[in-house]
Formats: structure tokens, sequence, C-alpha cells
């Protein structure tokens, strides 16, 4: 990843996934990994992309992640060994401001602050 923060800082994972079930399968892995503290899974949507010379078309779930920055290269990695796809999206950034309550609630979550 591009970029470098604080181990406290809050980071943002995004992939996508070709279902809600692998989706939610990921999302409990990781959280209950302490690599994510929580995840969203989006609703089903179009993905136009060109693949091996071919534009094509398929069904996708987005799914958000959130993290600390600690942890951030951990969870990429375990994403990638997860991930159904053979070139798995995934994106990271860290927010320009994150609330100080989530902030510290997101940390608890991935074992980088007490309480939670």
């Amino acid at each position: 990843m591009n970029g470098q923060a604080d181990a406290d800082a809050v980071v943002v994972v995004l992939t996508s996934l070709p279902d809600a079930e692998t989706a939610a399968r990921i999302a409990a892995t990781v959280v209950g990994e302490r690599l994510a503290a929580c995840v969203n899974i989006g609703a089903p949507g179009i993905s136009v992309y060109r693949w091996q010379g071919v534009i094509e078309t398929a069904t996708e779930v987005a799914v958000l992640f959130k993290t600390c920055a600690a942890v951030r290269s951990a969870l990429i990695s375990r994403l990638a060994e997860l991930h159904p796809y053979e070139v798995p999206e995934i994106l990271a950034w860290i927010p320009d401001e994150v609330a100080n309550d989530y902030a510290h609630w997101v940390r608890a979550q991935t074992g980088h602050e007490s309480g939670g």
C-alpha cells in the first residue's frame, strides 16, 4: 500500500466478492481473527471490467472492512488468501477524519486498545 500511517490510524479496506454468502464467510473469519472491527456487505451490483482482453459483466457485492493501521497488512494478506478471485480487488485508504469514539472502538476490536 502506498502511504504511511501511524499504527493507531483507522483504515478502510474495500474488496468485491461474487456473492453475499462468500462475503459473510470472509467477514466472520477476519472479525473473528481480530483483523477487522467491522465489515459492511453491500447489496449486489454490476461490475464491468476487462479480463484477459474481454469486457466482462458480473454481479458482485462490495465489502468494506474497518481496521487499524497496525493490522492493515495482515488483513490485506488474509483477504488475498481467502478471496476466490485470481486477481482480487483489494484497496485500502485512511479516512481524512474519524470520530474519536469510533476510532477507539476499532482499535479495541482489533486488539490495539483497551476497552470496547
